[in-house]
């Protein structure tokens, strides 16, 4: 079987430091080399893959600024589509571009859906010619039939565990209102818990006014975008991690890396929470401030051996990369 697997250009595959699309691009294509599929991935030309790397722009358009996303991303999707002819599968992970010119795919194409940006991309969706593949139930347009959904998958050799996690409360993620930053300050501040932040700053205005002002260094510690590298040791490292998200988030990494190092979490009761939390094990869901203070003792208390077991059946790049190994099969039989 040859596939071609159309990454994002954001950032490089897999990436230094932020970039979840990026990521399980990375793993998939891994993890589907080692299994004699014959793979090329078109991502950009500083990634570092064991398949066929293909492709034009040489970095991600987040990391340089010279480089303009919205052209690059256009010549990247030409670029594939031209040698869609030479694959049995294509699998889309670039949201909505490659799907309006999924026509001119010579190939059967096949859309992992990362996410809905908003309301109006999806027209690309509904006129597109591809099957659809969602990462988590709750993400599912009403508008869009689906072949299956195939929840993420982390390397869980990269996440150690750690039977006895500190005292701190861990926040991972974009710096953004829709993560609710500064709600995991106000339940650290209220918990009588230190916070430790980790994530990229989305929103810079949001930052400066409301996160910044309450970095003080001991209570509330910020240490920056985290590298893989140094991810499981500070996820592993805390009591809970923190997770009071405004939006219904489509799945969340960080959730799952953090469970599988042996943290759990408390997570606000949105989006694709309940199908990832499995409460009184891994964690508890909550809906506000008072619940998710009330929750931290009890959570830290959960047995973090079982929780890093369950995280790691459920949530493997194994188990990602034979799901869609899978479908793959059903569908250039």
């Amino acid at each position: 079987m040859k596939v071609a697997l159309l990454g994002p250009i954001a950032w490089r595959t897999p990436p230094l430091h932020y970039g979840p699309w990026e990521l399980i691009t990375s793993l998939l294509a891994e993890g589907l080399t080692e299994r004699g599929v014959d793979v090329t991935l078109f991502a950009t030309l500083d990634s570092v893959t064991k398949a066929t790397l293909d492709g034009v722009v040489r970095a991600g358009y987040e990391d340089h600024d010279d480089i303009d996303g919205r052209v690059w991303e256009a010549i990247h999707v030409s670029h594939a589509l031209a040698r869609s002819g030479e694959f049995d599968l294509v699998h889309n992970h670039l949201d909505w571009l490659p799907l309006a010119f999924s026509a001119h795919c010579a190939a059967p194409m096949l859309t992992t859906i990362h996410g809905f940006s908003g309301q109006n991309i999806l027209p690309a969706y509904g006129r597109a010619k591809s099957l659809f593949v969602s990462i988590s139930d709750s993400d599912r347009s009403p508008e869009l039939d689906y072949v299956a959904t195939v929840h993420h998958g982390v390397d869980v050799s990269g996440l150690p565990f750690r039977a006895d996690g500190g005292d701190d409360l861990i926040l991972f993620g974009r710096i953004h209102p829709d993560k609710g930053t500064d709600l995991a300050i106000e339940i650290a501040r209220r918990a009588g818990r230190r916070l430790v932040i980790c994530g990229i700053v989305q929103d810079r205005a949001f930052f400066e006014e409301r996160i910044e002002p309450q970095i003080d260094g001991d209570r509330v510690v910020y240490l920056g975008s985290v590298g893989p590298d140094e991810r499981g040791t500070i996820l592993g490292s805390g009591a809970v991690l923190l997770h009071p998200i405004r939006f219904a988030e489509p799945f969340g990494l960080s959730v799952v890396e953090s469970m599988i190092c042996g943290t759990p979490v408390v997570a606000y009761r949105k989006g694709s929470m309940p199908e990832v939390v499995d409460e009184g094990v891994t964690g508890r869901l909550v809906d506000g401030v008072d619940e998710a203070v009330a929750a931290i003792d009890e959570v830290a208390r959960l047995d973090r051996g079982v929780c890093s077991a369950r995280a790691r059946e459920r949530f493997s790049a194994d188990r990602m990369v034979e799901e869609y190994l899978a479908i793959y099969r059903k569908i250039v039989s």
